[in-house]
């Protein structure tokens, strides 16, 4: 059976590409991204697979 992490990231709207660009490349896949505490933030849901 898969096994999986976590991970909540909040997002700047000035980097978004980088801040995605960075947890893509250690691993992590975007799950979804979702409004925040308030409009003007996001939150970038990630997973991936842990070692066995």
């Amino acid at each position: 059976m898969k096994r999986f992490e976590y991970a909540t990231v909040p997002l700047l709207v000035h980097a978004t590409k980088q801040i995605l660009d960075n947890w893509g490349q250690d691993g992590w896949e975007l799950v979804t991204v979702l409004p925040g505490p308030n409009p003007e933030n996001l939150v970038a849901y990630f997973k991936r697979e842990l070692d066995k």
